[in-house]
């Protein structure tokens, strides 16, 4: 099964699904708004079913959202205020985004499903101007052993998609390679733990 034939199908499950840690959650959202301006032209990668799109889209002048998945998408439009995002389906890779001129690109619970994050993390560092913001989170699940055979296992009965088992300090160099300067930093819940992280195109 395909990467997006997984997402396609849980799709209407996962827009049921709670927040696992909405304290985390709405810390992360706090620092996110404290960096996008009024102004601010913005692009989420892998935004699911769009709830925190939605969530962003009054403080910055305009938000575009894209998704791999067609179903994900298709209840992104759905929800009420849709209008006011631009819900695309394109990959990480940035391919169908090339219409965009932003100044902040986000990526939220994406960068440890994506098989060559290197190269998505280049075209990102492309595609922003000098100054731009790069700002991420992501499950370092690497940190923990376990998750590791769950995963395997889960996979093998389709009931998990590609995951890369990246620890705190390779999701920063990540980055860093790709030639942004890491400007912050966080972990949301710190038990996960996940790896907030702003970054300035240099």
């Amino acid at each position: 099964m395909t990467n997006t034939a997984f997402w396609d199908r849980i799709a209407p499950k996962y827009a049921k699904s709670p927040i696992a840690d909405p304290g985390a959650y709405e810390e992360t959202l706090t620092r996110v708004r404290s960096y996008l301006k009024s102004t601010d032209h913005v692009l989420e990668l892998g935004c699911g079913t769009g709830s925190t799109a939605l969530k962003l889209r009054d403080g910055v002048s305009a938000y575009a959202a894209s998704d791999v998945s067609q179903g994900m998408i298709d209840i992104a439009r759905a929800n009420p205020g849709a209008e006011m995002v631009d819900f695309r389906v394109a990959d990480a890779a940035l391919t169908g985004h090339e219409d965009l001129k932003v100044q902040a690109i986000l990526a939220f619970n994406l960068l440890h499903l994506v098989p060559d994050a290197e190269a998505s993390l280049q075209d990102i560092h492309a595609m922003l101007p000098k100054g731009g913001l790069f700002i991420s989170k992501t499950p370092a699940i690497g940190e923990k052993w376990y998750y590791r055979p769950m995963v395997a296992a889960m996979r093998l009965i389709g009931k998990a998609p590609f995951v890369r088992f990246l620890k705190v300090a390779q999701v920063d160099r990540l980055i860093e390679n790709a030639g942004f300067r890491i400007v912050e930093t966080g972990l949301y819940p710190p038990t996960t733990p996940n790896r907030f992280v702003v970054a300035e195109k240099i």
